[in-house]
């Protein structure tokens, strides 16, 4: 199955997954952020089928809210790639994704992204040792979670791992596990935070 991602080896790309339940500029803040402080080539916006840590009625339909996704990547720029690969792929967890996009483009220099506010959890998801081990991971500053974030059992457990922020543009050619915490002008903007605007509008309608 081709998985539509156009990647090429000697690329640094981003791999950012997520429900974007809605999109929000929280999520362009952190995709824009690691595409420049990295220097990658692409960032692919995962949308996952369904959350395995919320429950399904939570969920918006996968369409739309790959709509959202693009919405918001259009706003960051080109070197954005929306993508249902997970659905069409049928994995269910982050861990088994990303193996088999590591298997399927060799080459590819790939750095798994996160909001540092899911680094707080990051302990509890499937395999999250194998992510660390896998590939290299940055971490990008949300409001909220900067100090618990940095205290988090991943960023604990993976200590001698972490390379200074200032060196993050060295990060895509570095072997895992590797990873960086970046702090970057904060963008408070939530997926929360739109849902009930968009809640109050309809009320209000």
């Amino acid at each position: 199955m081709r998985d539509g991602l156009h990647l090429t080896p000697g690329m640094k790309v981003g791999l950012f997954g997520g429900s974007f339940n809605p999109a929000h500029d929280g999520h362009a803040h952190v995709a824009e952020t690691a595409m420049r402080r990295l220097g990658l080539d692409r960032v692919v916006w995962l949308v996952s089928p369904q959350n395995p840590l919320k429950s399904s009625h939570e969920m918006a339909p996968l369409e739309e809210r790959m709509r959202s996704a693009r919405d918001m990547a259009r706003v960051v720029g080109p070197r954005m790639i929306v993508s249902d690969v997970e659905t069409r792929m049928g994995t269910q967890w982050t861990v088994d994704t990303l193996r088999t996009l590591v298997a399927r483009h060799p080459g590819v220099h790939f750095v798994w992204l996160m909001g540092s506010d899911n680094l707080a959890g990051f302990h509890r998801w499937r395999g999250w040792t194998d992510i660390m081990r896998l590939m290299p991971m940055a971490v990008i500053a949300r409001p909220g979670s900067l100090l618990d974030s940095r205290s988090a059992p991943a960023a604990v457990r993976f200590a001698r791992a972490r390379v200074p922020a200032e060196q993050a543009g060295l990060l895509p050619s570095l072997e895992a596990p590797a990873w960086t915490y970046i702090v970057a002008p904060l963008n408070p903007r939530s997926s929360t935070a739109i849902r009930s605007m968009s809640k109050r509008s309809v009320e209000d309608g």
